[in-house]
């Protein structure tokens, strides 16, 4: 980004205009021109007819470079046509940044003899053959690339198992519960031992015996009733049906 070895080259400017101006004129606009000055080299502008404190130029200028001088002097005027012109303002413009970048479009300010601010002129300055700096470096280390993790099928595969477990595995084998009730015997029972159980207090129920029961016994086997209890009436006879009158009947005969 040097700028050494300038002599002789081209630089141009271009006058846009100027703002804010000092109002020299009384009755009526004025009207305002500018000068550059640059070692021996001097341009002017053509007066712009009641520009006012805005004027506008728009006019460019060539000027061949000085080895050693890096400045270009401005003055703006009033015109007069009956009298002596009127100074305005005058600035200094510094060419360090062209020469370094090749363009430069400031605005530079201009002030009274009295070094009170007296506006502002606008310049383009353009220098061809300005070093301009690299647009992009090397870098010194290559670039930080963050591993990627590792991509894993969905459904294709399960993911492969890590080389030991992060926590102990579960045993794999439990005691079997023990049942709360006795498994079933699939021979039949048998009646518990009496030996092992007290005698009982009381008897024991009749059997039910596998022959008909016994008849009861006859009417004579009962005691005879006591004395002066009324005696009971004959039986009837089985074979004969029972008459109007009592009595004994003969037997029934025998065949």
């Amino acid at each position: 980004m040097s700028n050494f070895g300038i002599q002789g080259q081209l630089l141009e400017i271009t006058v846009v205009g100027c703002n804010k101006l000092k109002d020299t004129e009384w009755i009526s606009r004025q009207d305002p021109y500018v000068c550059l000055e640059y070692g021996s080299n001097k341009f002017r502008t053509r007066t712009c007819t009641d520009g006012g404190k805005n004027p506008t130029f728009q006019e460019k200028f060539v000027f061949t470079l000085i080895e050693g001088l890096r400045e270009v002097n401005v003055v703006v005027w009033n015109s007069n046509t009956l009298t002596y012109d009127d100074f305005i303002g005058s600035g200094k413009v510094q060419l360090q940044k062209v020469l370094s970048q090749g363009y430069d479009d400031t605005a530079w300010p201009l002030q009274t003899k009295t070094g009170r601010y007296a506006g502002e002129v606008r310049l383009i300055l353009h220098y061809s053959n300005a070093k301009k700096p690299e647009t992009g470096f090397a870098p010194s280390a290559p670039p930080y690339v963050a591993p990627s993790a590792p991509q894993f099928s969905l459904y294709s595969a399960p993911p492969p198992v890590s080389a030991g477990p992060p926590y102990p595995s579960p045993a794999t084998t439990y005691p079997a519960p023990s049942p709360a009730y006795p498994a079933p015997s699939p021979y039949p029972s048998y009646p518990p031992n009496s030996g092992t159980y007290p005698p009982s207090p009381y008897p024991p129920p009749p059997q039910p015996s596998a022959y008909p029961p016994q008849p009861y016994p006859p009417p004579s086997a009962y005691p005879p009733p006591p004395a002066g209890y009324p005696q009971p009436p004959p039986q009837a006879s089985p074979f004969y049906p029972p008459g109007p009158y009592p009595g004994l009947y003969p037997p029934p005969p025998r065949y």
